[in-house]
């Protein structure tokens, strides 16, 4: 293939762009660390909450979600100096 020295420099400068996403993709890649998540519920859960949210949307059932597990979480007398057990 031929090329003049217009077609020389957008090709280089092609080339660098690619370069720059493939060293950012790196970099990016290198910085992952594994989702372990909280709380891992049963598949008919999940299931269950993905239906929830098709039908209420997704801020209604995390609101849901959320005030049931902090009402749960304070049975549990977290922020106690002693443990009531």
């Amino acid at each position: 293939m031929k090329a003049d020295k217009n077609d020389f420099k957008k090709y280089s400068e092609a080339i660098d762009k690619i370069q720059e996403g493939n060293e950012s993709m790196i970099e990016l890649f290198n910085e992952l660390e594994d989702d372990d998540p909280l709380i891992n519920f049963g598949h008919d859960v999940v299931e269950n909450i993905g239906k929830a949210k098709e039908k209420f949307g997704d801020e209604t059932i995390d609101e849901k979600i959320n005030s049931v597990v902090r009402e749960m979480l304070s049975w549990l007398h977290l922020n106690d100096e002693e443990n009531p057990e």
